[in-house]
């Protein structure tokens, strides 16, 4: 039975809707309802959207898969709490104005580095 990863999966939702909503807002500020309308503005709002979609997926799915796999709790919670900080950071950091490219680093070195983690996790447990 799964009981972590979805803790880390409904936290890492709220984000993306959080996110999303700054998009539509972003929509309406601009009066853009498809594509971006070259505003600057809501590019980054999207990007910054778009970017969670990119990573935190992949992070989920390789999470539940190790937790399937009957990884300890205690690399399940480092690595999804790592995914979620990750995500934060990185989305913070880069919807600020200015930008503050420190947390976005940071962000993505939580994130990727989750992603690597979990992906050898499974790779070895997959193997043994």
């Amino acid at each position: 039975m799964i009981q972590i990863t979805p803790i880390y999966a409904g936290l890492l939702a709220l984000l993306l809707l959080i996110l999303s909503y700054n998009v539509v807002l972003g929509r309406r500020l601009h009066k853009v309802s498809v594509g971006d309308g070259d505003e600057k503005d809501l590019i980054k709002r999207m990007r910054a959207q778009s970017n969670w979609v990119e990573y935190a997926p992949m992070g989920i799915v390789l999470l539940a898969l190790a937790e399937l796999q009957g990884v300890s709790a205690v690399w399940l919670h480092l690595s999804g709490l790592s995914l979620l900080v990750g995500r934060f950071a990185h989305a913070y950091g880069f919807t600020r104005k200015p930008q503050i490219v420190p947390l976005r680093r940071i962000g993505m070195y939580l994130t990727l580095g989750s992603i690597l983690v979990l992906s050898l996790i499974n790779i070895a447990s997959g193997l043994l």
